[in-house]
């Protein structure tokens, strides 16, 4: 599975930016984020139409 991760700004929430990564790499992100207090919002990514 994968999943959209934004990170938001510090002020208002808004997405900064985003990137799409599979399942065992968030567990990383998120820890990375924690480390120096970034906001993050974490969803399951699109998946194209076949």
């Amino acid at each position: 599975m994968r999943f959209e991760i934004m990170r938001l700004d510090e002020v208002d929430g808004t997405a900064v930016d985003s990137t799409v990564v599979d399942a065992a790499s968030v567990n990383r992100i998120v820890q990375q984020a924690a480390a120096v207090g970034q906001r993050l919002w974490i969803r399951p990514a699109e998946t194209p139409a076949s």
